[in-house]
C-alpha cells in the first residue's frame, strides 16, 4: 500500500523550485511562535467573552424574574423588536480596565419598600443561581442601595456602571481583582488572571427602571481552559508536527536525498564504475536541472574518453608504419651500409625521407585537429560567407578543373569566421580533385536558421560502406597516396566550434555532395553578392 501511495505521489508531484521549498519551510517555522502567541491571545479573549456571555444570560433571566415578581407589575407586553442575541462588548485588547470596585458607601436614602418586597421573593432564586454559576450577584434598588449580596445595606450609586444601569443602560466593565493571587507557575502570561468582569443590567417594571442587577465573576482561567480543551489543543499540536514532518520530508525528497544520490553518482563516474541515476520526480526544479546537466556532462565525458582511446590507438597505428620504415632503413644502413651501391643507398634514403615527411605531415594535421577541437566561437562574429566562397572558387578555378558558384543576389551574414569557411571549402575541393573530379559546383541557399552551402563534384564519389566513417580521424582510402584522413575531421570540428555543421548528402552513382550549414546572424544586414 505504501508503495502504491508513493507511486501516486510521484505521478502527481508538482514541480517546485528550491527557493519555494526553503521559503515555505522557513516561513512556517518562523511563523510558529507568532501563531502560538496569537492563539493564546485569541483563546484567552474568547474565554473572557464567554464569561461575559454567561453573565449576560444570567442577568437577562434574573432581570426578567425580578420584573415578574415586582409588586403590582403589569403583565409583560409583547416586545415588537425582533429576537436577537445580546453580543459581548468587552475585548482584552481595546477595553479599558477600571480600578478594583470600591466598597459601598453609607446609604443616604432608605430602601424602596417595593424593591424590598421583590427582593424577599427573589432571594432564593439568586442564591440558587449563585451556587451553581459561582457568580457574585447583587440586587440594587433605584436609589443605588444594595438589597441582596455583598455590601448589603450600603450604596453603589457612585459606581459609573450602576449609575448607567439605573438610567436603563446595560453595561459590562473590567475591573482589577483585588483578591487575586497567583496559583500557577506561568499564570503571569495571562492578561485576564487579575481581572474581574462586572455586568450590570437594569430591572424595568411598568415602563420605568426600578432597580438593577450587578453580576461579577472572574473569567475562566487561561491554563484551566487549556486543560479543559486539552484534546483539541493536542490535536492542533499533532497537526503542527505532522506539517513539520511533511516539510522535513519535502526537504529530504526535494533537496537532501537527490544531492546525496548525485554525490554518489559523481564518485562512481570519477572511478569509471558508476552511472548517472534517473532524475527524481520529487526533486526541486534546480536539482532536476543539475541532474540533467550532470547526465549531459557524464555522457560528454564518456564520449570524449572513447574518442581519446580511439584517437590514441589511431595515432599509434599511423605513426607506427613510418617509424617502422625509418627504423628498418637505419638498421640496414648500420648492417650493410658499406656494401650498398649508390643506387641502393639513394633508394633507402628516399624511403627515410618519405616516411619522415609523412610523420611531419601527420604532426601538422594533428596540431590542426587539436586547434579545431579547442576552437571557441568569437564574440559578435558576422562575416560574408559569399565573399569567402568566391575567394576559394577563384583560387581553384582553372583549365581542366572548373569551380562554379550559384547564389541569390542577396546573402545574409553568418556567425562563422570567413577563414573557417575557406578552410572547409578548400578541403572539400581538394578531396574532389583527388577523387578525379573535373568540376565542382557551389550552391548557396538561405534557410530559416542557416545559410546552406552545397558543394557537389563529379568525381568517383564515396562508397556506401565508407560514408559513415569519413568524418573519423585517420580514416582514408588514399593512404598509399599520402592521405592522412584528417581533413574532414578538422573541417567538422572547426564548424562545430562555431555552431555550424558539415553533412554528407546521399548521392548518386558518381560524385559526392556535401552541405555546409552556417548559422545566420539575425540582426545583421544582408549584403548584395559581388562579382
Amino acid at each position: 500500500m505504501i508503495g502504491a501511495l508513493k507511486t501516486v505521489l510521484k505521478r502527481h508531484w508538482p514541480a517546485l523550485r528550491l527557493r519555494t521549498i526553503l521559503f515555505g519551510t522557513l516561513l512556517f517555522t518562523a511563523a510558529l511562535p507568532g501563531v502560538g502567541a496569537l492563539f493564546l491571545r485569541v483563546y484567552e479573549n474568547t474565554l473572557v467573552r464567554q464569561t461575559e456571555a454567561e453573565l449576560i444570560a444570567q442577568g437577562a433571566a434574573l432581570a426578567g424574574a425580578a420584573q415578574a415578581l415586582w409588586p403590582g407589575a403589569a403583565p409583560a407586553s409583547t416586545d415588537p423588536r425582533p429576537w436577537r442575541p445580546e453580543a459581548s462588548t468587552i475585548d482584552l485588547r481595546t477595553t479599558g480596565v477600571l480600578p478594583e470596585r470600591p466598597p459601598a458607601l453609607a446609604r443616604t436614602v432608605p430602601p424602596d419598600p417595593d424593591a424590598l418586597a421583590m427582593a424577599r421573593r427573589l432571594h432564593p432564586i439568586l442564591a440558587a443561581t449563585a451556587r451553581t454559576t459561582l457568580a457574585s450577584i447583587q440586587l440594587i434598588d433605584r436609589g443605588g442601595v444594595v438589597l441582596i449580596g455583598h455590601d448589603a445595606g450600603g450604596s453603589y450609586a457612585q459606581l459609573p456602571e450602576v449609575a448607567a444601569a439605573l438610567k436603563g443602560k446595560v453595561d459590562t466593565v473590567l475591573r482589577t481583582n483585588g483578591g487575586y493571587s497567583q496559583r500557577y507557575a506561568f499564570e503571569w502570561l495571562s492578561r485576564a488572571s487579575s481581572l474581574r468582569i462586572h455586568h450590570v443590567r437594569p430591572i424595568i417594571a411598568n415602563g420605568r427602571v426600578v432597580g438593577a442587577l450587578l453580576l461579577s465573576r472572574s473569567p475562566r482561567a487561561l491554563f484551566r481552559g487549556l486543560y479543559d480543551d486539552r484534546g483539541k489543543i493536542l490535536l492542533g499540536i499533532a497537526l503542527i508536527f505532522v506539517v513539520l514532518l511533511v516539510l522535513t520530508g519535502l526537504l529530504s525528497r526535494g533537496i537532501a536525498r537527490p544531492i546525496e544520490a548525485l554525490g554518489e553518482a559523481t564518485r562512481g563516474v570519477a572511478k569509471g564504475t558508476g552511472s548517472v541515476p534517473e532524475t527524481p520526480v520529487t526533486a526541486a526544479i534546480e536539482i532536476r536541472v543539475l541532474f540533467e546537466n550532470f547526465g549531459a556532462m557524464a555522457a560528454a565525458i564518456d564520449r570524449r574518453s572513447r574518442y581519446l582511446r580511439d584517437f590514441a590507438a589511431s595515432v599509434s597505428h599511423e605513426f607506427k608504419t613510418p617509424l617502422a620504415g625509418i627504423s628498418g632503413a637505419i638498421e640496414l644502413f648500420e648492417d650493410h651500409g658499406a656494401a650498398m651501391t649508390p643506387a641502393e643507398r639513394e633508394r633507402f634514403l628516399g624511403n627515410i625521407k618519405a616516411d619522415a615527411a609523412r610523420l611531419s605531415q601527420l604532426v601538422t594535421r594533428l596540431l590542426d585537429l587539436a586547434r579545431a577541437d579547442m576552437a571557441q566561437p568569437g564574440p559578435d562574429v558576422a562575416d560574408d560567407a559569399l565573399a569567402a566562397v568566391r575567394r576559394v572558387a577563384d583560387a581553384h578555378d582553372g583549365p581542366g578543373f572548373r569551380v562554379g558558384v550559384a547564389s541569390a543576389p542577396v546573402m545574409p551574414l553568418v556567425a562563422v569566421q570567413a577563414s573557417t569557411v575557406e578552410v572547409v571549402l578548400t578541403t572539400l575541393i581538394e578531396n574532389a580533385r583527388q577523387a578525379g573530379a573535373t568540376e565542382v559546383t557551389i550552391d548557396l541557399r538561405r534557410g530559416d536558421q542557416d545559410l546552406e552551402i552545397v558543394v557537389t563534384d563529379n568525381g568517383r564519389g564515396i562508397a556506401p560502406g565508407d560514408a559513415e566513417r569519413i568524418f573519423e580521424p585517420f580514416f582514408t582510402t588514399r593512404r598509399a597516396a599520402g592521405g592522412t584522413g584528417l581533413g574532414l575531421a578538422i573541417s567538422a570540428s572547426l564548424l562545430g566550434a562555431e555552431r555550424g555543421r558539415l553533412v554528407l548528402e546521399p548521392g548518386g552513382e558518381r560524385g559526392a555532395r556535401f552541405t555546409v550549414a552556417l548559422p545566420i546572424v539575425r540582426d545583421a544586414i544582408a549584403r548584395p553578392s559581388r562579382r
